[in-house]
């Protein structure tokens, strides 16, 4: 019974040689890794921008397109003589004004 007894020790000890080994690895690659994480959240990559900006520029577009439609309508009530809607008019307009100065312009294309 004695041989069973000691297999199974130098069966433990092997194991727990790997997991002794596997632990300093990890404490040692720790702080690699823990730098690389926090550059790769400090930096931005050339996709992830584009990504940012088509999705301003396609909420802006939206906002323009909106303000649009509700222009046309306070035009509408500020031709029956509605004072309020000549007034929402104007400032909608303003509005248009100011977020078309950031939406770049499409080349012709002939």
């Amino acid at each position: 019974m004695r041989a069973p007894q000691l297999l199974a020790l130098g069966l433990a000890s092997l194991a727990l040689q790997g997991c002794l080994a596997r632990a300093a690895v990890d404490v040692v690659t720790l702080p690699v890794k823990a730098v690389s994480a926090g550059v790769d959240a400090a930096t931005t990559s050339q996709s992830e921008a584009d990504e940012k900006r088509g999705r301003k520029l396609r909420k802006r577009e939206e906002r323009i397109g909106a303000l649009e439609r509700d222009y046309t309508r306070a035009m509408k009530r500020c031709g029956n003589d509605d004072d309020a809607a000549c007034e929402r008019a104007q400032a909608i307009r303003a509005e248009q004004k100011a977020l078309m100065q950031g939406v770049p312009v499409e080349p012709d294309r002939d």
